[in-house]
């Protein structure tokens, strides 16, 4: 690990129509060979479509879905004495968020659905209702660390 400074934070943007950091943030996992106007219009479509769906406002859906998707708990590895523990250690605020968008947008990608767009939105959706693949992921995070609670004296 680097004896130098830390990098400092970048400032992200809020997006154009709905002027949340939130977005941008998504927006910019989701961005693939820098087309970032066609990311845009994913999420976008995405959130008119969990609009249409449902009778809440489309991106309060998405809030709630990045909401409940958050871990609070993961396992590092942590070597001592020739072993290797699985250590649980509570995640950064910025992490969480980090990792709850990579998680939806990858189990959106494995969805059978016909668009980007239409796999995101039911993602959104299933997430926002504490359902589907990405809360599964979050589930099994906590499981790993709460196994591993007896380890929890390793950390640094």
């Amino acid at each position: 690990m680097s004896r130098r400074k830390r990098p400092t934070k970048r400032l992200v943007l809020p997006d154009p129509k709905f002027k949340s950091i939130l977005v941008t943030k998504f927006i910019n996992g989701l961005l693939r060979d820098g087309k970032r106007s066609v990311a845009e219009q994913i999420l976008y479509d995405a959130i008119d479509i969990a609009n249409q769906k449902t009778s809440t406002e489309g991106i309060s859906v998405f809030q709630k879905a990045i909401e409940n998707v958050k871990p609070v708990l993961e396992v590092r590895s942590r070597r001592v004495g020739g072993a290797t523990y699985q250590v649980p250690v509570e995640i950064r605020h910025d992490r969480q968020q980090a990792l709850a968008i990579r998680w939806i947008i990858q189990y959106a990608k494995a969805r059978a659905d016909k668009t980007m767009a239409e796999k995101l939105a039911n993602e959104f959706l299933a997430a926002s209702k504490n359902e589907g693949s990405s809360i599964k992921k979050r589930e099994d995070t906590h499981k790993m660390a709460e196994a591993n609670k007896a380890f929890a004296h390793f950390k640094w």
